[in-house]
């Protein structure tokens, strides 16, 4: 052991030596920069315990058994209690070309943005801005379902149906890009054509409910809904490679393909926010997590609030709380998580907060494979195999 410290020294101290010269010639090598990364590196796994190691070991499995055989395009990290136990970047941003993926590489978050929209109308409520059970008429002007609450969005028990389904057999212009806004009025001109179920009845997963409460953010906070999360979420966390995609961003922001390699194209519907097109990288949403695991950005009481079950008229252990999936186990350990699925973009954002573990997979090549991450959740006692594929 001592002679392959004594070797990895060396070596590093050869790396080092090798790249200052060159910096010395070329005039622009950043050393500090590079001293720090291999500092880094050295001392990664310096205070891991057993349970660290046995993460690491299923992770590494799961990534090369699952992720990489399936032709996984895309980025995986696992973390514990605050520390990178795995992280692995595979592929390019073009899937046949283009750049290699790396930390620094924004993906579409699909419907695990709604875990950021629900927060969002969270701080709202603790701003004292905004009331869980107040009608969504009080915020959404002309909103003709008045006995459907925030509340209701927040746990799709609104009884709506899903944008997606209805918006084109009410007449809208498919090579017109579709508004949060344009939305609302449909919903207003056409509610006797919408079909809605009786409010806080029933669980019903649906995009509606967080393109609405998107708007509800903007005309509260009398921002955008893309400044809201800025000031409120990204900047107070550090979350510096994440925002809200508009079209304007269509060119630049990281395109999806689907399993055969053929390009995604960008629809009418990419215009819609709230329930997914937020952009975001592992190593942001490992920030994510440590917020949601403290008192730091949200009270104890506000985290409480959104990561109970709403849902309980059917048996089984899996629920909804307020904009997160929850797995509520017989163990009594809970899974709190959301998938998502847009395009080719499949991701999986999972938290096992009794085991301080959160798994994290962003794709952007159409792979259900993804959402097999949480059987790594198999190492700690009480979860038994988990798999999942909804979004």
């Amino acid at each position: 052991m001592q002679k392959i410290k004594i070797f990895l020294s060396l070596f590093f101290a050869f790396i080092i030596a090798f790249l200052v010269l060159d910096h010395y010639r070329e005039g622009m090598l950043p050393v500090k920069k590079i001293i720090n990364a291999v500092k880094s590196t050295e001392n990664t796994d310096s205070h891991w315990d057993k349970t660290d190691w046995d993460l690491n070991r299923a992770s590494n499995a799961f990534f090369n058994e699952t992720l990489v055989r399936s032709k996984f395009n895309g980025a995986f990290l696992v973390c514990r209690s605050g520390k990178i136990i795995f992280e692995q970047y595979n592929g390019l941003s073009e899937v046949m070309n283009g750049t290699p993926i790396d930390s620094s590489t924004a993906f579409h978050l699909a419907s695990v943005s709604k875990t950021f929209t629900a927060m969002a109308t969270l701080k709202l409520k603790e701003m004292g801005l905004l009331n869980l059970d107040d009608p969504v008429s009080n915020y959404l002007s002309g909103f003709p379902f008045p006995m459907i609450t925030i509340r209701n969005l927040l746990a799709h028990r609104s009884g709506l149906p899903n944008y997606v389904h209805f918006v084109e057999r009410l007449g809208w212009d498919t090579q017109k890009n579709l508004t949060n806004r344009d939305l609302l009025e449909m919903i207003i001109k056409n509610a006797g054509k919408i079909a809605v179920g009786r409010a806080n009845s029933y669980f019903e997963y649906c995009n509606t409910n967080y393109a609405l409460l998107a708007l509800v953010i903007e005309n509260v906070s009398k921002v955008s809904f893309a400044s809201f999360l800025q000031q409120h979420i990204f900047i107070p966390l550090g979350m510096g490679s994440s925002f809200v995609y508009n079209s304007s961003m269509e060119n630049d922001v990281l395109p999806s393909f689907k399993f055969n390699n053929r390009k995604e194209p960008f629809m009418f519907l990419d215009e819609i926010y709230g329930d997914k097109n937020i952009y975001s990288t592992p190593r942001d949403l490992m920030k994510w997590d440590a917020a949601l695991s403290s008192n730091t950005l949200f009270s104890a009481e506000t985290l409480s609030e959104a990561f109970k079950g709403y849902s309980y008229e059917k048996k089984g252990v899996r629920n909804y709380g307020l904009g997160w999936r929850l797995v509520e186990l017989p163990s009594s350990k809970k899974i709190i998580y959301h998938n998502g699925w847009w395009h080719g973009n499949n991701t999986v954002f999972s938290r096992f907060p009794s085991d301080s573990t959160c798994i994290i997979v962003l794709g952007n090549k159409f792979n259900k494979s993804i959402y097999q991450a949480r059987k790594i959740a198999g190492i700690f006692d009480g979860y038994g195999i988990q798999w999942d594929d909804d979004e």
